[in-house]
């Protein structure tokens, strides 16, 4: 069978199996929605957890949203995970070592969905720039504010123009910009201290809601200097078909539901955090890299996609596991050591 055109596309899969539940009765997204997700993560055996679709929600202060909230939708559990790789749940390891020996190339097009609204210069902050969108408190009394739990940041590599997909926390600071966890080990951050060695801020593009295919790579363990478009296109089977941002110069997919464009300060830092880590404690507060918004797409009514971060058991958790787990294996197996089969 062809994989999933776009996200919308994989929800309903996920629906017709029975794994995804849809919430129609209204759902603050500051004080319910994610403790209520985190409930059937600790009160119910993996295989039971499904993910959710929350189709009607609000704020603390009462503000309503156009589009849903979709929680999760990679990492539920392994039936939810396999879906999204498109195999069976005992297939997972097997499959992701099949995806990293037939990388398929993305392809270029004129427009897709993602672009059917369109906000840059002033336009930006005159639809309330990232706060247009609903982003969860993941820990209501402990989180300083919203997060963006599934950013695919979509960078490159000023030296080489090689580009990166990686998911890396934003706290939401202001219509125009947002806080965001960079450490220097991680690919973004090398990103980032290229372009401040070459005196440049680094342009990014940051992904919300997309091809399971895509979203798996952003947090999967693929070497430095891979495109993750083309592992996505491993797991699509096709090319990723992907559309040129309006306002910096990257590519993101074109049936993506929404894409913040904008850059990160190579030269500046403000507090962020504190925000749960996957030990089950609270990080502490740290002087990190400030992203800051230049242009906005997103389709009508876009699905916003989260994930359920923070203390174990988590969906972040179980989707770096199943996809560290394959990248493991590949490489005891190619060590030729006795007993790894």
């Amino acid at each position: 069978m062809s994989y999933y055109k776009d996200f919308r596309e994989y929800l309903a899969a996920l629906e017709a199996d029975g794994l995804l539940r849809r919430v129609r009765s209204r759902i603050d997204k500051d004080t319910e929605l994610m403790p209520l997700v985190r409930l059937q993560f600790r009160g119910l055996p993996s295989e039971q957890r499904t993910a959710f679709l929350f189709e009607d929600v609000t704020d603390s202060l009462g503000r309503t949203y156009p589009g849903p909230v979709a929680v999760g939708v990679l990492g539920a559990n392994r039936a939810v995970y396999a879906k999204a790789l498109g195999c069976a749940p005992d297939e997972i390891v097997e499959r992701w070592s099949e995806v990293h020996d037939n990388y398929i190339e993305p392809r270029l097009v004129a427009d897709g969905p993602v672009m059917e609204e369109v906000h840059e210069g002033d336009s930006v902050l005159e639809h309330d720039g990232i706060l247009e969108f609903p982003h969860p408190i993941s820990t209501p009394g402990f989180d300083p504010a919203p997060y963006f739990t599934s950013p695919f940041w979509v960078t490159k590599d000023v030296e080489t123009g090689i580009r990166n997909i990686g998911t890396y926390r934003v706290m939401v600071k202001a219509p125009g910009r947002g806080g965001m966890m960079a450490h220097q080990s991680q690919h973004i951050g090398l990103h980032l201290q290229r372009a401040r060695d070459h005196g440049q801020n680094l342009q990014a593009a940051i992904i919300l809601g997309c091809s399971p295919a895509v979203g798996l790579c952003s947090v999967a363990k693929v070497p430095f200097g891979v495109d993750e478009y083309q592992v996505a296109g491993g797991i699509a089977g096709e090319p990723i078909e992907l559309v040129k941002c309006r306002t910096v110069d990257l590519e993101v997919p074109a049936t993506a539901e929404i894409v913040i464009e904008g850059y990160i300060d190579s030269t500046y830092r403000e507090q962020e955090a504190p925000f749960g880590e996957y030990t089950g404690y609270m990080g502490t507060r740290v002087a990190n890299p400030v992203f800051h918004v230049t242009g906005v797409m997103h389709r009508r009514k876009p699905v916003y996609q989260a994930f359920l971060s923070q203390f174990p058991p988590s969906e972040s958790s179980l989707i770096r596991k199943l996809a560290y787990d394959a990248v493991y294996l590949k490489h005891l197996r190619a060590s030729n050591i006795p007993g790894v089969l």
